[in-house]
Protein backbone atom coordinates (compact mmCIF):
# COMPACT_ATOMS: atom_id res chain seq x y z
CA UNK A 1 0.00 0.00 0.00
CA UNK A 2 1.53 3.34 -0.92
CA UNK A 3 3.13 5.69 2.19
CA UNK A 4 0.91 8.15 0.89
CA UNK A 5 -2.53 6.11 2.04
CA UNK A 6 -1.23 5.35 5.69
CA UNK A 7 -2.25 7.87 8.16
CA UNK A 8 0.48 9.23 10.11
CA UNK A 9 0.49 8.85 13.91
CA UNK A 10 -0.59 12.12 15.70
CA UNK A 11 -0.59 10.88 19.37
CA UNK A 12 1.65 8.55 20.90
CA UNK A 13 1.05 8.35 24.53
CA UNK A 14 4.11 8.48 26.71
CA UNK A 15 5.19 9.01 30.20
CA UNK A 16 8.72 9.22 30.50
CA UNK A 17 10.96 11.53 32.33
CA UNK A 18 11.29 15.18 30.63
CA UNK A 19 14.66 16.29 30.06
CA UNK A 20 13.90 19.76 30.34
CA UNK A 21 11.42 22.13 32.81
CA UNK A 22 8.26 23.36 30.93
CA UNK A 23 8.06 27.26 30.49
CA UNK A 24 5.43 28.56 28.62
CA UNK A 25 6.45 32.26 29.22
CA UNK A 26 8.83 32.11 26.56
CA UNK A 27 6.64 31.35 23.93
CA UNK A 28 3.95 33.14 24.80
CA UNK A 29 6.29 36.71 24.72
CA UNK A 30 7.46 35.30 21.56
CA UNK A 31 4.38 34.71 20.01
CA UNK A 32 3.31 38.19 20.77
CA UNK A 33 6.63 39.96 19.84
CA UNK A 34 7.66 38.20 16.95
CA UNK A 35 4.82 36.12 15.50
CA UNK A 36 3.11 39.18 16.66
CA UNK A 37 -0.10 37.53 17.04
CA UNK A 38 -2.44 36.42 19.85
CA UNK A 39 -0.61 32.89 21.45
CA UNK A 40 -3.56 30.17 22.38
CA UNK A 41 -5.04 30.18 25.68
CA UNK A 42 -4.43 27.48 27.25
CA UNK A 43 -0.55 26.82 25.18
CA UNK A 44 0.71 26.81 29.13
CA UNK A 45 -1.57 23.84 29.83
CA UNK A 46 -0.54 22.27 26.58
CA UNK A 47 3.16 22.88 26.94
CA UNK A 48 2.87 21.00 30.60
CA UNK A 49 0.90 18.06 28.76
CA UNK A 50 3.29 17.46 26.28
CA UNK A 51 6.66 17.70 28.92
CA UNK A 52 4.59 15.52 31.04
CA UNK A 53 4.20 12.57 28.27
CA UNK A 54 8.15 12.84 28.17
CA UNK A 55 8.85 15.53 25.21
CA UNK A 56 11.54 18.12 25.61
CA UNK A 57 10.16 21.78 25.24
CA UNK A 58 12.50 23.65 22.70
CA UNK A 59 13.17 27.01 22.41
CA UNK A 60 10.24 28.90 20.06
CA UNK A 61 13.12 30.18 18.19
CA UNK A 62 14.90 27.14 17.01
CA UNK A 63 13.34 26.82 13.38
CA UNK A 64 16.64 26.22 11.84
CA UNK A 65 16.11 23.65 9.13
CA UNK A 66 12.11 24.23 9.61
CA UNK A 67 9.32 25.57 7.45
CA UNK A 68 9.61 29.47 8.53
CA UNK A 69 5.95 29.22 9.14
CA UNK A 70 6.47 27.10 12.20
CA UNK A 71 6.79 27.98 15.94
CA UNK A 72 8.41 24.56 17.82
CA UNK A 73 6.95 23.76 20.62
CA UNK A 74 8.53 20.28 21.22
CA UNK A 75 10.47 17.20 20.41
CA UNK A 76 10.07 13.82 20.95
CA UNK A 77 12.49 10.97 21.05
CA UNK A 78 12.58 10.23 17.65
CA UNK A 79 13.35 14.07 16.66
CA UNK A 80 10.11 14.85 15.87
CA UNK A 81 8.61 18.17 16.51
CA UNK A 82 5.00 19.33 17.16
CA UNK A 83 4.78 23.18 16.45
CA UNK A 84 1.94 25.75 15.82
CA UNK A 85 1.29 27.03 12.21
CA UNK A 86 1.53 31.05 11.91
CA UNK A 87 -0.39 31.89 9.13
CA UNK A 88 0.74 35.21 7.30
CA UNK A 89 -1.87 38.15 6.94
CA UNK A 90 -2.47 40.57 5.09
CA UNK A 91 -1.66 44.30 5.83
CA UNK A 92 -4.53 46.28 7.33
CA UNK A 93 -7.43 47.42 5.08
CA UNK A 94 -5.94 45.12 2.18
CA UNK A 95 -9.16 42.95 1.00
CA UNK A 96 -7.35 39.68 -0.20
CA UNK A 97 -5.86 37.84 3.05
CA UNK A 98 -3.57 35.07 2.87
CA UNK A 99 -3.60 35.65 -1.02
CA UNK A 100 0.11 34.12 -0.64
CA UNK A 101 -1.95 30.79 -0.19
CA UNK A 102 -3.99 30.93 -2.61
CA UNK A 103 -3.18 32.25 -5.89
CA UNK A 104 -0.32 29.83 -6.95
CA UNK A 105 -1.54 27.65 -9.84
CA UNK A 106 -4.97 28.85 -9.31
CA UNK A 107 -4.82 27.75 -5.45
CA UNK A 108 -8.18 27.06 -3.78
CA UNK A 109 -9.64 29.91 -2.05
CA UNK A 110 -10.92 27.43 0.56
CA UNK A 111 -12.93 30.56 2.09
CA UNK A 112 -10.04 31.05 3.38
CA UNK A 113 -9.88 35.00 3.59
CA UNK A 114 -13.36 34.80 5.07
CA UNK A 115 -12.08 32.73 8.02
CA UNK A 116 -9.39 34.91 8.77
CA UNK A 117 -10.98 38.14 8.24
CA UNK A 118 -13.31 36.82 11.13
CA UNK A 119 -10.79 35.39 13.36
CA UNK A 120 -12.51 32.28 13.28
CA UNK A 121 -8.82 30.24 12.52
CA UNK A 122 -7.33 29.28 15.44
CA UNK A 123 -3.06 28.32 15.26
CA UNK A 124 -3.16 24.66 14.26
CA UNK A 125 -0.60 22.28 16.00
CA UNK A 126 1.32 20.35 13.10
CA UNK A 127 4.14 18.42 12.92
CA UNK A 128 6.91 19.40 11.30
CA UNK A 129 8.95 17.35 8.72
CA UNK A 130 11.62 18.18 5.84
CA UNK A 131 8.45 19.10 2.87
CA UNK A 132 6.15 21.27 5.42
CA UNK A 133 3.90 20.26 8.06
CA UNK A 134 1.68 17.24 8.73
CA UNK A 135 -1.87 18.75 11.09
CA UNK A 136 -2.25 17.34 14.25
CA UNK A 137 -4.92 19.37 15.42
CA UNK A 138 -6.84 22.53 14.54
CA UNK A 139 -6.36 24.33 17.64
CA UNK A 140 -4.67 23.85 21.04
CA UNK A 141 -7.53 23.54 23.08
CA UNK A 142 -8.91 20.16 20.76
CA UNK A 143 -5.53 18.78 20.92
CA UNK A 144 -5.56 18.65 24.83
CA UNK A 145 -8.83 17.64 24.82
CA UNK A 146 -8.05 14.69 22.67
CA UNK A 147 -4.75 13.74 24.53
CA UNK A 148 -6.65 13.55 27.82
CA UNK A 149 -9.63 11.32 26.37
CA UNK A 150 -6.59 8.80 25.16
CA UNK A 151 -5.26 8.71 28.55
CA UNK A 152 -9.00 8.06 30.22
CA UNK A 153 -9.63 5.42 27.88
CA UNK A 154 -6.01 3.57 29.36
CA UNK A 155 -7.18 4.68 33.09
CA UNK A 156 -4.34 6.93 33.86
CA UNK A 157 -4.67 10.53 35.42
CA UNK A 158 -0.80 12.07 34.90
CA UNK A 159 -1.47 14.25 31.79
CA UNK A 160 -4.94 15.21 33.23
CA UNK A 161 -3.48 16.57 36.53
CA UNK A 162 -1.03 18.30 34.39
CA UNK A 163 -3.24 19.94 32.34
CA UNK A 164 -4.91 21.46 35.37
CA UNK A 165 -7.74 24.27 34.67
CA UNK A 166 -7.67 23.46 30.96
CA UNK A 167 -8.42 19.96 31.42
CA UNK A 168 -11.23 20.63 33.99
CA UNK A 169 -12.77 22.78 31.49
CA UNK A 170 -12.30 20.59 28.13
CA UNK A 171 -12.57 17.18 29.27
CA UNK A 172 -15.00 15.58 31.96
CA UNK A 173 -12.62 12.72 33.83
CA UNK A 174 -14.68 9.50 33.00
CA UNK A 175 -16.81 10.91 30.33
CA UNK A 176 -15.94 7.94 28.03
CA UNK A 177 -16.91 5.38 29.85
CA UNK A 178 -19.92 6.79 30.80
CA UNK A 179 -20.40 7.45 27.05
CA UNK A 180 -20.35 3.69 26.50
CA UNK A 181 -18.90 4.68 23.04
CA UNK A 182 -16.64 1.89 22.23
CA UNK A 183 -14.54 2.72 20.27
CA UNK A 184 -12.22 5.87 21.23
CA UNK A 185 -12.17 6.77 17.40
CA UNK A 186 -15.70 7.02 17.51
CA UNK A 187 -15.92 8.96 20.71
CA UNK A 188 -13.42 11.63 19.08
CA UNK A 189 -14.80 12.34 16.42
CA UNK A 190 -18.64 12.39 17.93
CA UNK A 191 -16.96 14.62 21.06
CA UNK A 192 -14.14 16.29 20.50
CA UNK A 193 -13.40 17.34 17.14
CA UNK A 194 -12.22 16.39 13.59
CA UNK A 195 -8.60 14.88 13.09
CA UNK A 196 -6.83 14.21 9.88
CA UNK A 197 -5.24 10.65 11.21
CA UNK A 198 -8.70 9.68 12.71
CA UNK A 199 -10.68 9.89 9.97
CA UNK A 200 -7.69 8.29 7.65
CA UNK A 201 -8.25 5.56 10.21
CA UNK A 202 -11.65 5.20 9.79
CA UNK A 203 -11.03 4.99 5.89
CA UNK A 204 -8.72 1.99 5.92
CA UNK A 205 -11.00 0.23 8.70
CA UNK A 206 -13.74 0.49 5.78
CA UNK A 207 -11.37 -0.89 3.28
CA UNK A 208 -10.66 -3.46 5.93
CA UNK A 209 -14.35 -4.53 6.24
CA UNK A 210 -14.92 -4.21 2.45
CA UNK A 211 -17.20 -1.28 2.67
CA UNK A 212 -15.24 1.05 -0.47
CA UNK A 213 -18.69 2.93 -0.40
CA UNK A 214 -18.35 4.11 2.95
CA UNK A 215 -14.25 4.61 2.45
CA UNK A 216 -15.18 7.15 -0.38
CA UNK A 217 -17.39 8.80 1.45
CA UNK A 218 -15.14 9.45 4.55
CA UNK A 219 -12.64 10.40 2.37
CA UNK A 220 -14.92 12.80 0.55
CA UNK A 221 -16.08 14.03 3.70
CA UNK A 222 -12.15 14.76 4.40
CA UNK A 223 -12.21 17.29 1.90
CA UNK A 224 -15.04 19.54 3.20
CA UNK A 225 -13.47 23.26 2.27
CA UNK A 226 -14.55 24.38 6.29
CA UNK A 227 -13.09 21.23 7.96
CA UNK A 228 -9.23 22.01 7.14
CA UNK A 229 -8.88 25.26 5.47
CA UNK A 230 -5.53 26.27 3.26
CA UNK A 231 -3.84 21.80 4.03
CA UNK A 232 -3.54 19.72 0.59
CA UNK A 233 -3.73 16.67 2.53
CA UNK A 234 -7.74 15.61 2.48
CA UNK A 235 -7.30 15.97 -1.17
CA UNK A 236 -4.33 13.88 -1.26
CA UNK A 237 -5.53 11.01 0.71
CA UNK A 238 -8.87 11.31 -1.24
CA UNK A 239 -6.68 10.79 -4.55
CA UNK A 240 -5.65 7.73 -2.95
CA UNK A 241 -8.81 6.06 -1.71
CA UNK A 242 -9.95 7.17 -5.77
CA UNK A 243 -6.78 5.34 -7.27
CA UNK A 244 -7.57 2.19 -4.77
CA UNK A 245 -11.06 1.10 -6.01
CA UNK A 246 -9.60 1.61 -9.54
CA UNK A 247 -10.79 5.51 -10.06
CA UNK A 248 -7.72 7.05 -12.04
CA UNK A 249 -8.99 9.72 -13.47
CA UNK A 250 -11.05 11.15 -10.60
CA UNK A 251 -7.95 10.26 -8.63
CA UNK A 252 -5.92 12.54 -10.58
CA UNK A 253 -8.20 15.40 -10.66
CA UNK A 254 -8.52 15.38 -6.70
CA UNK A 255 -4.39 15.04 -6.77
CA UNK A 256 -4.47 18.52 -8.92
CA UNK A 257 -6.86 19.70 -6.26
CA UNK A 258 -4.30 19.34 -4.17
CA UNK A 259 -1.53 20.45 -5.42
CA UNK A 260 -3.52 23.91 -5.61
CA UNK A 261 -3.01 24.15 -1.72
CA UNK A 262 0.09 25.05 -0.41
CA UNK A 263 2.82 22.38 -1.32
CA UNK A 264 4.39 22.28 1.75
CA UNK A 265 0.49 20.92 3.32
CA UNK A 266 0.35 17.85 1.43
CA UNK A 267 1.92 15.74 4.59
CA UNK A 268 4.21 14.14 1.77
CA UNK A 269 6.69 14.60 -0.98
CA UNK A 270 5.46 16.58 -3.56
CA UNK A 271 6.08 14.23 -6.85
CA UNK A 272 3.91 11.30 -5.14
CA UNK A 273 1.53 13.43 -5.53
CA UNK A 274 2.45 15.01 -9.24
CA UNK A 275 2.51 11.67 -10.26
CA UNK A 276 -0.81 10.60 -9.05
CA UNK A 277 -2.11 14.01 -11.06
CA UNK A 278 0.39 13.33 -14.28
CA UNK A 279 1.73 16.55 -13.85
CA UNK A 280 5.55 16.36 -14.97
CA UNK A 281 8.08 18.78 -14.16
CA UNK A 282 6.63 21.71 -16.06
CA UNK A 283 4.57 22.88 -13.41
CA UNK A 284 7.85 23.40 -10.72
CA UNK A 285 9.51 25.12 -13.94
CA UNK A 286 6.22 27.53 -13.92
CA UNK A 287 6.80 28.97 -10.67
CA UNK A 288 10.74 29.10 -11.14
CA UNK A 289 10.09 31.70 -13.82
CA UNK A 290 7.37 33.35 -11.53
CA UNK A 291 9.62 33.94 -8.97
CA UNK A 292 12.64 35.50 -11.45
CA UNK A 293 12.71 39.07 -11.51
CA UNK A 294 11.56 38.40 -15.26
CA UNK A 295 8.58 36.81 -14.16
CA UNK A 296 7.54 39.15 -11.70
CA UNK A 297 8.32 41.98 -14.19
CA UNK A 298 5.64 40.44 -16.54
CA UNK A 299 2.92 40.25 -13.92
CA UNK A 300 3.54 44.33 -13.16
CA UNK A 301 3.09 44.78 -16.70
CA UNK A 302 0.38 43.22 -16.35
CA UNK A 303 -1.44 45.53 -14.19
CA UNK A 304 -1.02 43.13 -10.96
CA UNK A 305 -0.53 44.87 -7.63
CA UNK A 306 2.74 45.35 -6.59
CA UNK A 307 1.45 43.81 -2.68
CA UNK A 308 -0.17 40.79 -4.61
CA UNK A 309 3.18 40.18 -6.75
CA UNK A 310 5.52 40.05 -3.77
CA UNK A 311 2.51 37.68 -1.65
CA UNK A 312 2.31 35.50 -4.86
CA UNK A 313 6.48 35.34 -5.15
CA UNK A 314 6.43 34.40 -1.66
CA UNK A 315 3.98 31.65 -1.98
CA UNK A 316 5.82 30.29 -4.78
CA UNK A 317 9.22 30.45 -3.10
CA UNK A 318 7.61 28.53 0.00
CA UNK A 319 6.84 25.61 -2.65
CA UNK A 320 10.12 25.17 -4.08
CA UNK A 321 11.71 24.96 -0.94
CA UNK A 322 9.08 22.50 0.04
CA UNK A 323 10.37 20.12 -2.41
CA UNK A 324 13.94 20.81 -2.39
CA UNK A 325 14.25 21.25 1.01
CA UNK A 326 16.03 24.06 1.78
CA UNK A 327 14.17 26.44 3.82
CA UNK A 328 17.59 28.46 5.51
CA UNK A 329 18.30 28.92 1.59
CA UNK A 330 14.97 31.01 1.01
CA UNK A 331 14.66 32.44 4.38
CA UNK A 332 15.85 36.38 3.08
CA UNK A 333 13.85 36.15 -0.33
CA UNK A 334 10.71 34.78 0.88
CA UNK A 335 11.08 37.73 4.38
CA UNK A 336 11.80 40.70 1.44
CA UNK A 337 8.56 39.57 -0.84
CA UNK A 338 6.83 40.35 2.76
CA UNK A 339 8.25 43.30 3.92
CA UNK A 340 7.45 44.57 -0.18
CA UNK A 341 4.25 44.06 0.63
CA UNK A 342 4.05 45.77 3.94
CA UNK A 343 3.86 43.12 5.96
CA UNK A 344 7.61 44.38 8.07
CA UNK A 345 6.05 42.03 11.14
CA UNK A 346 5.56 38.59 9.36
CA UNK A 347 9.36 39.21 7.44
CA UNK A 348 10.62 39.79 11.22
CA UNK A 349 9.27 36.51 11.95
CA UNK A 350 10.73 34.30 8.88
CA UNK A 351 13.95 35.43 9.52
CA UNK A 352 14.30 35.13 13.09
CA UNK A 353 16.42 32.10 14.37
CA UNK A 354 18.06 31.73 18.02
CA UNK A 355 21.37 32.28 16.05
CA UNK A 356 21.05 35.47 15.64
Amino acid sequence: MSSLFTPFSALPLRHTRATVSCCSSGHVSFIKEVAVTEPPTHLHHLLKVLQTRGETIISPGAKQGLIPLAIPLSKDSSGSVTALLRWPTAPPGYDILVRSFLVTLNYMLFEFNLLLSKNRLDMPVVEVWRSGVRLIARNVDEYIHRILVQEDAQEMSELYIASAEAGEKLYKKGAFAESQIDNLDVYVLKKVGLFPDVLEKKVLRHFDEGDHVSAMVTGEFYTRKDLFPGFGRPFVYYANILQKVGRDSEAKEAARVALKSPWWTLGCPYEEVASIAQWEDEQIEFIREKVSDEGRFEDLKKGKDPIQVALDVAAFLLDLASIEGTWSESLHHIAKCYEEAGLKDMSNFILYTDDK
